[in-house]
């Protein structure tokens, strides 16, 4: 078995070589980026994220192993929510189609530094005092009431853009440039704009998301690493996913339930005892259920709306 230095080293390099193999080769100019394309990227994203699962199989075992698809398949949820913030943001800042990417992708980069620090001192909070636990779960608890029932935020009314506004910028993009100048003065470009708010929506939702990975396991590497390549595929779901966001109406009430039962795990962890593989199984199924309803409905929709 390799040493964890080890492993941390093997997983920096697949990122760092994926990120340059996507900004380097696969999206080196600004383009629109069609869903077959998207799809096709998201498919390859999720094997790649497999894989790594399998090397986890081997080197740490199978309990690992569950842990991390676990985990990653609860931030791959909770990207949903934050596809619908990206509509809004671009739609806000009028980011052209073919600048969308380039603004994730940083997005992205940063994403990797404020995960890093979130992570390890969530885990060492855990570890060192278990009251925060019952912190983290009675925030969970909280945040699912407020994603089922609580109103769709307005872009307008979003905090992280209302920040953006303290930042001198053009009133028209430049392309695909972060910074311009204009009459002679140097300023940031509504794409730069964009990016930061993308960063500071990121940051928000990863107090939502982290908790909910830590209730799995509070080993640092698997929580990580499933978060970053949960995230790594979150630009192309959504070039995949952004037409047809409508049709996910109940999609909301199922990512509720997902945190609102990794809550009630963290509250009541002295109590029961939920396995890994129990809660794998639960979140799938809820989210399988969720994408049924949801084309069930927007079909027998669209079928009336013909009549």
């Amino acid at each position: 078995m390799l040493d964890k230095m080890v492993m941390w080293a093997i997983f920096g390099i697949i990122i760092v070589f994926l990120l340059a193999l996507d900004l380097g080769a696969f999206n080196r100019e600004s383009k629109h980026i069609p869903v077959r394309r998207a799809l096709m990227f998201t498919a390859l994203w999720i094997s790649v994220a497999m894989a790594f699962a399998v090397f986890v199989y081997f080197e740490m075992g199978s309990g690992k192993a569950m842990e991390f698809l676990a985990a990653y398949v609860v931030e791959k949820a909770m990207s949903v929510d934050n596809i619908f913030l990206f509509l809004v943001i671009f739609s806000y800042f009028s980011i052209p189609d073919e600048h969308q990417h380039k603004a994730l992708f940083y997005g992205v980069i940063g994403a990797i530094a404020f995960r890093a620090l979130f992570i390890f001192l969530g885990a060492e909070l855990l570890i060192h005092f278990h009251a925060v636990m019952y912190v983290f779960g009675i925030i969970l608890v909280a945040v699912a009431f407020k994603t089922m029932f609580g109103r769709i935020e307005d872009g307008r009314e979003s905090a992280a853009i209302r920040l953006s506004r303290f930042i001198k910028a053009s009133p028209e993009p430049d392309g695909d440039r972060f910074f311009t100048v204009r009459d002679g003065v140097r300023m940031a470009t509504p794409l730069f704009l964009c990016m930061i708010v993308i960063e500071l929506s990121d940051i928000m939702f990863a107090f939502d998301s982290i908790p909910a990975c830590l209730s799995i396991t509070t080993d640092t590497f698997i929580v990580y690493t499933s978060n970053i390549f949960a995230i790594l595929g979150l630009r192309s779901l959504y070039f995949a996913l952004r037409g047809a966001m409508d049709a996910l109406k109940y999609m909301k009430y199922g990512l509720g339930a997902i945190l609102l039962f990794v809550g009630a795990k963290m509250l009541l962890t002295d109590v029961v005892d939920v396995t890994v593989g129990f809660s794998l199984a639960f979140i799938l199924a809820v989210l399988a259920l969720t994408a049924v309803a949801s084309y069930v409905m927007d079909r027998r929709g669209r079928l009336q709306s013909t009549l």
